[in-house]
């Protein structure tokens, strides 16, 4: 019996036959600064443009090795009391940074009407596992402590990240809710998270190539920040995840790691933790990077946007 031919978007294909045309040197062939270059040039080529905000400011807080950059995103000069959206990068751990994801952090500050501070953390191979996680820790809980120079008083935390930042935001909670900071976390945002380890997982081979993210990148990410498989700090599915808190979990259906945040999903699910699992059908990873040269990924981050709405409302 012939495999069912997975469902693939008219948009989404055209970008992907696109990016085929272009052919491209795999990652893991990729110097570095070639790797890292390239990231930052496919999303300035791919993602929406900046939405035009009050406040963009870089700041820094202290971190464990050394000072960590952050970037704050406010529709409003200035603002009541409320929550703080803390966002971590994806890339890896190896090949994101501020400016990486910079367009779709505007558009999750102008949408959310909430402040969104970005976080700078150490990379990898530099600064192998848990050097990111230590500094998205840090940074968050300096964001809890309403410090002056934010000039924003939290009343609560949302961490949110892509990716490599979707497992740091799922261990960020967990380490937050273990060890709390000055203000609790009311909800979390896991984008397209590794949760579970993608290591033999049926969505690592079935969409190992022309997806966007390949199965060697994966490798190529794994080797570079060398997480210990043991500790869920690298691995949060190992967690306890009945302390999580609400929850808007996003997975694509052609996601080289979609069945990591499936996993992850169940795991909620069996913990009796509130959460909305939406799944972006015949979409890839890094939708929402993604969405000029793929019209249709702007509406599937718009739903996204409403249902962290929809559960904050629901949580407050």
């Amino acid at each position: 019996m012939a495999e069912e031919t997975p469902f693939i978007r008219p948009d989404v294909k055209a970008f992907l036959d696109g990016l085929a045309t272009m052919g491209g040197v795999p990652i893991a062939e990729m110097t570095l600064e070639e790797a890292r270059a390239s990231y930052l040039a496919l999303h300035g080529m791919a993602d929406a443009s900046p939405r035009d905000l009050a406040v963009v400011k870089d700041l820094s807080c202290p971190g464990p090795d050394s000072e960590i950059g952050l970037r704050l995103y406010d529709a409003r000069d200035s603002r009541e009391p409320g929550p703080i959206i803390v966002f971590y990068h994806g890339g890896g751990f190896v090949i994101g940074d501020l400016d990486t994801h910079h367009n779709l952090c505007t558009e999750i500050a102008h949408q959310m009407d909430l402040p969104v501070v970005a976080v700078d953390y150490r990379r990898a191979p530099e600064h192998p596992f848990p050097a990111a996680i230590d500094d998205c820790e840090a940074a968050t809980r300096w964001i809890a402590t309403s410090p002056e120079a934010l000039g924003r008083k939290a009343t609560g935390l949302i961490p949110i990240g892509d990716s490599a930042g979707g497992n740091a935001t799922i261990v960020i909670s967990q380490q937050l809710a273990a060890k709390p900071a000055d203000v609790p976390v009311v909800m979390q945002v896991p984008i397209f998270p590794l949760a579970s380890d993608a290591m033999g997982s049926a969505s690592l081979e079935e969409f190992a190539d022309g997806f966007v993210l390949s199965k060697g990148a994966v490798e190529f990410f794994d080797t570079a920040y060398a997480p210990d498989r043991n500790d869920s700090r690298a691995i949060p599915i190992l967690g306890d995840h009945s302390t999580a808190p609400p929850t808007v979990l996003v997975t694509a259906s052609l996601d080289p790691i979609r069945d990591s945040g499936r996993d992850y999903g169940a795991a909620l699910s069996a913990a009796g933790v509130d959460h909305i699992h939406l799944e972006v059908s015949g979409g890839t990873h890094s939708f929402t990077n993604l969405r000029q040269a793929v019209p249709s990924y702007q509406g599937d981050t718009e739903r996204m946007i409403a249902a962290m709405k929809l559960m904050l409302g629901a949580s407050e």
